[in-house]
């Protein structure tokens, strides 16, 4: 029970990423971090903050501000960030040809949600390699454009960054002028590039390589994916239908674009809020009905085990399925044929409670402490949680307060919201060991 008790893999990965973030702040508070001027740790504690959550608000440019050595130092974080720091560890291991133990090996299975450990290390492998492979059609991608542009060097490591950062859900860029894509919305190579990245980043290492060995017929997919696949195209394309009506006409966003690329505007609007922070249309720019629809996909977020936060659409498939099943009077939520198992309902319920009551506290601070437009506050606060990186533009604009605040709530969004909670609770109690008396109250 001692032993079992000091293995808490919400704790360690919590643990991990404040380290990373830390060591992150270290490097860029360096001179040689930063073409000119002063930043102070605070600044460069958040963007290590929001690079090691893969988020991509940012509080000073990252294309001008920030040397080649700082932004290899941010695109480094985002790929340990991406990875998570105890694949990136089991990962150095592995290479070393050291041992993997038994502890690390039970806690990499909470984190990646196997059942067993006997495969772990080879799927540890299986998600670096994946991981590298995308990165790299990316960058060929990307060097297409930005190759000629800007010469062979720095056009190679601008797609470089570009493809880790895409695929990483993260959405920094190298652009300048916190403009990210909005210069060039109908770029459909570099756009459609970095929109393909993003939305494989976030449905999860688990799924794409089932739907690898689907492919090769090797083996049928499980529920977990049918689920991901199912809630990920409805949010797709129910968010892009509802961002296509409501901006149609909007002058400053799709008002003036051809049909062809209102269509191509708002499903990259629809898919960027799924935790990838890149935007091609100035998202202050838009209406307040959007905004919300945008706040509401951030929330759901990117899928288990990918490259992104938010509660996760398994989370909200599972919660949505058994508000159906109890509205057709099943006693049990049922999916393709097969149920859900209570805990699993627990946790899916618990895990949306933690984030309301996370963006909750994150909003009433923020008002407490800018004087902001409320909406501003909260479409920053959300978008913080699901480490989306989208923001009306007042990022820069927040005080040291505020910027703490934020770093907190990108924390809690990349590790969950219940996970954090875990962390930081005290001791967990033994299941299984006691049960009460049961006792109906009146719901609802």
């Amino acid at each position: 029970m001692k032993r079992a008790k000091i293995i808490n893999p919400a704790r360690v990965m919590a643990a991990g990423f404040i380290g990373l973030i830390f060591i992150g702040s270290l490097l860029l508070s360096l001179p040689a971090a930063r073409v000119a001027g002063e930043l102070s740790y605070i600044d460069a504690l958040f963007t290590s903050a929001s690079a090691v959550c893969v988020t991509g608000l940012v509080v000073v440019d990252t294309g001008s501000f920030y040397s080649l050595f700082g932004q290899i130092i941010i695109m480094i974080l985002i790929f340990c960030g991406a990875l998570g720091f105890m694949t990136m560890t089991t990962l150095i291991f592995i290479f070393l040809g050291r041992r993997i133990t038994l502890r690390r090996s039970l806690i990499v299975k909470e984190i990646m949600g196997q059942d067993s450990i006997g495969s772990l290390p080879q799927l540890v492998l299986n998600v670096f390699m994946m991981t590298v492979f995308f990165v790299l059609i990316g960058t060929i991608m990307l060097s297409l454009r930005y190759v000629p542009q800007l010469g062979l060097h720095h056009g190679f490591f601008v797609a470089l960054f570009h493809a880790v950062s895409a695929f990483g859900n993260a959405g920094f860029d190298l652009l300048g002028g916190y403009t990210s894509l909005t210069l060039k919305p109908a770029d459909y190579l570099v756009n459609g590039t970095i929109l393909v990245l993003f939305i494989l980043g976030g449905l999860g290492f688990t799924v794409i390589l089932e739907l690898t060995n689907r492919f090769q017929f090797k083996h049928r997919l499980s529920l977990h994916s049918y689920l991901v696949l199912y809630i990920s195209a409805a949010l797709l394309l129910g968010g892009t239908l509802l961002i296509l009506v409501l901006e149609y006409n909007n002058p400053e966003t799709l008002g003036r674009l051809t049909i062809v690329e209102k269509i191509f505007t708002s499903f990259f609007s629809a898919a960027t809020p799924r935790t990838a922070g890149f935007n091609v249309v100035r998202t202050e720019l838009m209406n307040h009905s959007t905004l919300l629809v945008i706040m509401v996909l951030m929330f759901i977020g990117a899928s288990p085990t990918s490259t992104g936060g938010g509660v996760k659409t398994t989370t909200v498939g599972v919660v949505f399925i058994t508000l159906i099943n109890m509205i057709r009077g099943r006693r049990e939520p049922v999916f393709y044929y097969r149920r859900f198992p209570l805990y699993q309902i627990m946790r899916a319920v618990s895990i949306i409670s933690a984030a309301m009551i996370l963006i909750f506290v994150s909003t009433l601070l923020l008002t407490i402490f800018e004087r902001s437009d409320f909406i501003a506050l909260l479409f920053e606060s959300i978008s913080a949680f699901g480490t989306v990186g989208l923001s009306t533009g007042i990022t820069p604009q927040l005080g040291d307060p505020s910027k703490l605040v934020i770093i907190f709530t990108m924390l809690g969004g990349r590790v969950g919201p219940l996970s954090l909670l875990m962390a930081l609770a005290w001791e967990k109690e033994a299941a299984g060991l006691l049960r009460y008396p049961e006792e109906n109250l009146m719901i609802g």
